[in-house]
């Protein structure tokens, strides 16, 4: 796992190890790692030219000393002052170097021609909007051919939660120190950060436990058939979903616990979409059932449910989804489910495992009348996190960025989301997925973590093989691929 750090605990743990240190040694470690990332960036050192955009805080000067070991190894280096002050020894030593100081108006040629571009103009505590000269300066970032490097986090991002406020840095490489910060996990922040070099300069031992975490493919244990596998130890999923007006919401749950994994699934609906689902997956044991409290009594036994996808959000939908929650296993809700529970958030007063799997528009339904959309686009991090507080559940906010939250746990960020998933029928898949993964034993935390990787690399892979042979290498995939090429990731996997 990638862990990140929320910046009060990063600024406490540099305050405590600075204090066993001698003056500066922090700052030149920070300085040496951005300088060395940067040699490995550049083709060449010597005659390299390199501007660096300098704030008035340690950024600044990380950038400065970085800078002065890149002269000293014959780079043309040249510094843009965003204000009347700059880190005093960090300038001097740049001057010493060979380095030199431009004045504002020679930024933009500078920028424009330069091979290699340090952003130090904010550091990690900066919030809101970037003021003048620093927000045109960051603009500077966005039309230049020259590789740009941000000093701990771009400028203008908001480290703690990954918000943008008007003008910020776009970079190719952000050079971190110590811990990841949750900005460079979380869109929109995440976007702006390229790549994500974390250098250690020795804060681990004065770091609490993690704010929040990127999984990678090693950190996910799903269960695999072993010799003595059979269909019920693998794991039987209830899915109700589907309407006579909504069917192919039905048939793409269906299709991602079959591609999940799961040893049976069985799918109860009305009429049409248990039809649909017999044609399309023949596996699936199906049954008809009304939309009644007593509906589940004719399904059989099953070890985790998925309820809500195309299902409607009338009495009789109301009905069927609490008549799931009313049950002791584990549950996953998703789309019309969620906007029941809008309306009936003491269904969610239950001992069993829960998880939901809203958007943002979803979850500010969820929330109340105090959350809006576009908050919670904004402010991911924050929400997601009063969200599984507040409902008692296991929360995967989807999106650019894809959060998972527990209280008291340290919300995980996806990695492998693309934007190919934005499109219909891709939540369904997810539900499905998901859905198996607990009926085959998994935390709550666990299967939606294992779940939304899947799913995020299934697009990926689906979007590729899509767009073979075409200039982006990728193109538009439906959420029946996503389905398809579920097996292809999790061949990833072994």
């Amino acid at each position: 796992m990638r862990y990140a750090h929320e910046v009060g605990k990063v600024r406490a743990a540099e305050q405590a190890l600075m204090a066993r240190l001698p003056e500066g040694t922090l700052m030149q470690r920070a300085a040496a790692g951005l300088a060395a990332v940067c040699c490995r960036l550049l083709p060449r050192v010597y005659g390299a030219h390199v501007v660096l955009l300098v704030g008035g805080g340690d950024n600044g000067g990380d950038a400065l000393y970085a800078g002065a070991r890149l002269a000293r190894r014959g780079a043309r280096v040249e510094a843009v002052l965003a204000g009347s002050k700059a880190h005093p020894q960090g300038l001097a030593a740049l001057r010493e170097a060979g380095g030199r100081v431009l004045p504002a108006d020679r930024a933009e040629p500078a920028v424009r021609h330069a091979d290699l571009v340090i952003d130090g103009l904010t550091g990690i505590g900066g919030t809101g909007a970037l003021r003048e000269p620093y927000a045109a300066l960051a603009r500077l970032t966005e039309d230049t051919d020259a590789i740009v490097v941000a000093c701990d986090v771009p400028s203008g991002v908001d480290a703690g939660t990954g918000r943008v406020d008007g003008a910020a840095v776009r970079a190719d490489v952000t050079v971190t120190f110590g811990t990841c910060k949750p900005g460079l996990l979380i869109d929109p922040g995440a976007a702006r950060c390229g790549t994500v070099e974390l250098i250690d300069i020795g804060l681990g031992a004065d770091l609490p436990d993690p704010d929040v975490v990127a999984v990678w493919p090693e950190d996910l244990h799903i269960p695999l058939p072993s010799p003595e596998s059979d269909k019920y130890r693998r794991g039987v999923v209830g899915i109700v979903a589907g309407s006579e007006r909504y069917t192919g919401a039905a048939v793409l749950c269906v299709g991602g616990a079959v591609r999940g994994g799961a040893g049976m699934v069985r799918f109860a609906s009305v009429p049409r979409p248990v039809e649909l689902v017999r044609q399309r997956w023949p596996e699936a044991v199906t049954t008809i059932i009304e939309r009644t409290p007593a509906a589940l009594e004719k399904v059989g036994r099953v070890q985790a449910w998925v309820v809500g996808p195309g299902l409607g959000t009338d009495r009789g939908a109301e009905a069927l989804v609490e008549a799931v929650l009313r049950t002791e296993l584990p549950v996953l809700v998703d789309a019309d489910g969620l906007t029941v529970l809008a309306r009936r958030r003491d269904l969610l007063r239950r001992q069993a495992p829960t998880v939901l799997t809203p958007h943002a528009g979803e979850l500010a339904r969820l929330l109340g009348r105090d959350a809006r959309r576009e908050e919670i686009e904004a402010r991911r991090l924050e929400h997601v996190r009063r969200a599984a507080a507040e409902l008692s559940a296991t929360v995967l906010l989807k999106g650019s960025t894809t959060l998972i939250a527990e209280q008291d746990r340290p919300v995980r960020v996806n990695p492998t989301g693309t934007p190919w998933l934005a499109t219909a029928g891709t939540g369904d898949v997810l539900s499905g997925l998901i859905g198996a993964l607990l009926a085959g034993g998994m935390t709550a935390l666990e299967a939606a973590t294992a779940g939304a990787y899947l799913h995020g690399l299934a697009g990926r892979l689906a979007a590729s093989a899509a767009g073979s042979g075409a200039r982006t290498g990728q193109a538009p995939i439906g959420a029946h691929d996503v389905v398809t090429a579920l097996p292809d990731a999790f061949r990833t996997l072994s």
